[in-house]
């Protein structure tokens, strides 16, 4: 049986599902459609492939531990590799980097499956069925990719126009409706996925013809690449050199080795919240609705709350999303423009685009319950056995309060247990550590105070988790 070696590019930050994705908490980390995020869905998806090895994930450094726990979950931490990209350059450098990486893993031609992280995929049996035809056609040195049959005339996907056989006539770029609509009447377009299957070594040798620049700086970057506990890390200073290109444009576009693969699988890219209410649940309205919701006189809409109630009333086509620090109204078939607000939150200096109220760490989580210009209240969730980063503030004193779960505490000198209802002082400029010595999580208040409160007023002596910088 021929060895297929899943791809999984995890890289992305789904900006078009804000507030519910942020950089640094993006869209295939959510729970959106299962009790499980879309990465997980995809890992549990390759589970029944016939030939698949176990997968090789990509993903840049700041979601690295969220990704490693997440895949925890899963029970398949240490059969799984983690790819971490120091700088982000598009799916070419991504694609290129693993399949350097899975060289020589097995005797013969290895089939590498590449398949986006964020991708929701309904009809499990026709994938499987998608994925042998591709392998078949990879196995005789094509570049495939798999067109998915269009069922309405998106203009928010890329085309493929399919020529004679499984030959690809031409890519198109995302059209306007009138031209969508020309696509869905004549039955030989269909939507651009991005998902692909190669051989590796049919793959590397276009990308050493048609993009050698892409092709010399991953090699160097795999080659000089290092094992960082349970990541590989490429290297930074080679990755940095690489041009920014997507897989499409380097090498799908150009070659003339590309067939495609028509597929129609109940997929979706949920690549905005109207594309999301398209593929959900639906009650007898049209309306989609998650949370803590009270909805009267409501029609084709998706109202969904994170933390509180949400009451709408006469509303049609709108959608309303609510997290614990922002609430997004609009109408729904302008999800596509949410990029507008992102974008100015980055502009304007907030962090809304980036972090929700609860952030995550690899030991724990913090969740900031009030934050003025002189001091900063927040909830720490500190797991089992684990410890924090032996560590000093230059602009801030903390107070620690205990209210579940008992602490050991590293402040100067003096090493000693706080145990629930009890509290401790952590001057500033001292050095400290907090770790969490129980078998519960151990959760804890902290007051901080002093003229400077931002994350990156951290200096670390010691981390477990071979951190650097301040602000993961």
């Amino acid at each position: 049986m021929t060895a297929i070696q899943p791809i999984i590019l995890a890289g992305g930050t789904g900006s078009r599902l804000w507030p519910l994705s942020r950089e640094l908490y993006p869209k295939q980390l959510l729970n959106l459609t299962e009790d499980c995020s879309l990465l997980q869905s995809t890992l549990k998806r390759l589970e029944k492939l016939p030939g698949a090895l176990a997968p090789v994930v990509v993903v840049g450094e700041s979601h690295r531990f969220l990704t490693l726990n997440q895949i925890k979950e899963l029970g398949t931490a240490g059969s799984i590799d983690i790819i971490l990209e120091p700088v982000g350059r598009n799916t070419a450098p991504a694609i290129c980097a693993a399949a350097l990486y899975c060289r020589d893993r097995v005797d013969g031609d290895l089939i590498l499956l590449v398949l986006p992280a964020d991708h929701l995929i309904r009809r499990q049996q026709s994938f499987y069925e998608a994925v042998g035809q591709a392998v078949e056609l990879a196995a005789q040195g094509r570049l495939v990719t798999f067109g998915i049959t269009p069922h309405t005339p998106e203009t928010g996907y890329g085309y493929i126009e399919k020529g004679e056989g499984n030959s690809v006539k031409s890519f198109v770029e995302k059209p306007d409706l009138a031209t969508a609509q020309r696509y869905l009447a004549a039955g030989n377009y269909f939507w651009n996925s991005g998902m692909f299957a190669f051989s590796e070594a049919a793959l590397l040798a276009e990308m050493e013809k048609l993009t050698p620049a892409i092709h010399a700086s991953m090699t160097d970057a795999v080659d000089k690449g290092v094992r960082d506990k349970d990541f590989f890390r490429l290297h930074r200073e080679s990755m940095a050199r690489c041009p920014d290109d997507s897989i499409d444009y380097a090498i799908m576009e150009k070659s003339d080795r590309v067939s495609v693969i028509p597929a129609d699988l109940g997929w979706s890219d949920i690549g905005s919240w109207q594309a999301f209410w398209e593929v959900a649940d639906k009650d007898e309205q049209g309306n989609v609705l998650h949370g803590d919701v009270m909805a009267v006189e409501l029609t084709n809409s998706f109202v969904r709350s994170e933390n509180r109630l949400v009451a709408a009333i006469g509303l049609t086509d709108t959608l309303v999303v609510e997290t614990a620090d922002a609430v997004l109204v609009a109408p729904i078939n302008r999800s596509q423009d949410i990029k507008q607000i992102v974008t100015r939150l980055k502009k304007e200096g907030r962090e809304e685009h980036m972090l929700h109220r609860t952030v995550y760490r690899p030991w724990g989580s913090y969740t900031i319950l009030e934050e003025q210009a002189v001091f900063k209240i927040k909830r720490i969730t500190v797991n089992p056995g684990v410890k924090l980063s032996l560590q000093m503030h230059h602009h801030r004193s903390e107070h620690w309060v205990v209210v579940k779960g008992t602490a050991r505490v590293t402040c100067g000198d003096r090493n000693f247990l706080v145990l629930e209802n009890q509290s401790t002082y952590i001057p500033c400029g001292e050095r400290h550590r907090l770790e969490n010595p129980g078998v519960i999580p151990l959760e804890l208040i902290e007051v901080q105070n002093g003229s400077y409160l931002g994350e990156d007023d951290i200096v670390r002596f010691d981390d477990d988790f071979g951190r650097e910088g301040s602000n993961s």
